[in-house]
C-alpha cells in the first residue's frame, strides 16, 4: 500500500496520481482519494466505492487524469461558507480551536475508514462510517 500526499494544489492532484499509476502500473479501482466535501457537515466522514465529482476540482481531475471514475473516496466533511464567503477563501480558512478538536477526531475516522475499505470493501466501510453520527454544524 501506498499513501500519497501531492505536492501540488488539490485541484491538480490528478497529476502526481497519473504518475503513481503509471509507474506502480495501477488502474484507477486500486486509488482511494481523502478529500473535502463543503456538502458533508463538519466532522462528517462518508465512503462512497466510485461516482462523479460532486463539484470537486481535486476529483474532477483525479477522474482527468486515471481517465476513470472508478476509485473510492473517503470524504470529510468542513461544512458551507457562511452566506458572503467565496468557497475558496473558506476551504483556505483555518479551522477555530472547536472546529480543529472536530476535524483532529474526524481525520482518525477517516484513517479508519480507509483502513475497512481496503481490508473489509466498501460494502463494509459504508455500512460502518455512513450511517449518522459524526460532524456538526458549518462553521
Amino acid at each position: 500500500m501506498l499513501l500519497v500526499k501531492p505536492q501540488r494544489y488539490m485541484n491538480a492532484c490528478g497529476v502526481a496520481a497519473e504518475s503513481v499509476a503509471r509507474y506502480y502500473r495501477m488502474v484507477p479501482a486500486m486509488f482511494v482519494a481523502i478529500h473535502d466535501d463543503m456538502d458533508l457537515p463538519l466532522g462528517r466522514v462518508r465512503v462512497r466505492p466510485s461516482g462523479g465529482t460532486a463539484g470537486h476540482r481535486g476529483v474532477s481531475s483525479l477522474i482527468e487524469h486515471l481517465g476513470d471514475p472508478g476509485f473510492a473516496r473517503v470524504r470529510l466533511g468542513i461544512g458551507r461558507p457562511p452566506t458572503g464567503w467565496d468557497p475558496v477563501d473558506f476551504v483556505l480558512a483555518p479551522f477555530n480551536e472547536t472546529e480543529q478538536e472536530l476535524i483532529r477526531v474526524a481525520l482518525e475516522r477517516a484513517a479508519e475508514a480507509v483502513e475497512v475499505l481496503i481490508v473489509e470493501g466498501a460494502e463494509r466501510a459504508m455500512n460502518r462510517f455512513n450511517a449518522g453520527g459524526g460532524g456538526t454544524a458549518p462553521r
